[in-house]
């Protein structure tokens, strides 16, 4: 291996790799051969570029929420919550017109068993 030398990358190509990743959401490995190098290089540049958002105090995802977030998310919860006592209502709306239904439907059934032993008995 003595002939073979180490691919240098600069730090805008790294970004944009990471950026790549991250705005897309496309696994690492798809974007490394995409882009023609090695997945677990992408993969450590990436982890580095946490580390380093971590540290600045950006949103690494281990921060807490803004408070525009937390009150979004308290929103979202509530009205989470009413859907969820709708969808009661109308599902039990809808069992009940399916039980009259399924009766409505008996009944049918035997008034035409009725009317066929009617007509045979003729």
């Amino acid at each position: 291996m003595a002939g073979i030398t180490r691919r240098r990358f600069d730090p805008e190509f790294r970004a944009g790799a990471v950026r790549i990743v991250k705005e897309t959401g496309k696994p690492v490995a798809h974007v490394a051969r995409d882009l023609g190098i090695n997945e677990y290089t992408l993969h450590n540049w990436v982890q580095m570029d946490r580390l380093a958002a971590e540290q600045a105090g950006g949103d690494g995802g281990g921060g807490k929420l803004k408070e525009s977030a937390e009150e979004e998310l308290a929103r979202l919860r509530r009205e989470k919550a009413e859907l969820v006592k709708q969808h009661a209502k109308e599902k039990a709306g809808w069992e009940k017109e399916r039980a009259e239904l399924e009766d409505e439907r008996d009944v049918l059934k035997r008034s035409v068993v009725l009317g066929v032993k009617e007509a045979m008995g003729r």
